[in-house]
């Protein structure tokens, strides 16, 4: 619990957006349970925190493309992966 309280105290810059990995199922809807080995990690991610967006060429804002709470597609490869106690983020730009 403490992880979750110090990761929702950063604050993405600009077009920067913080996000959480959804879990795959471990378990199939009959109650099997799968090794981790044949659970393939998801691509699905909530959104945690959102920066204010990045400036264009003539110094206005451009708004974000999704806010906090959203559920979103991530790219397989790329983000800046963020380890806090046990728990795992990434951050993207917008436009990822």
């Amino acid at each position: 619990m403490s992880a979750l309280r110090s990761i929702k105290s950063l604050a993405p810059l600009l077009d920067r957006v913080l996000v959480q990995r959804i879990k795959a199922d471990t378990k199939t809807a009959g109650g099997i349970f799968l090794p981790e080995t044949a659970v393939k990690e998801l691509n699905e991610a909530k959104v945690l925190a959102v920066g204010p967006g990045a400036f264009d060429k003539d110094g206005k804002r451009i708004a974000m493309g999704v806010t906090a709470g959203d559920r979103v597609l991530i790219p397989q490869f790329g983000g800046s992966p963020i380890k806090v106690g046990d728990e795992e983020f990434s951050l993207f730009r917008d436009h990822e």
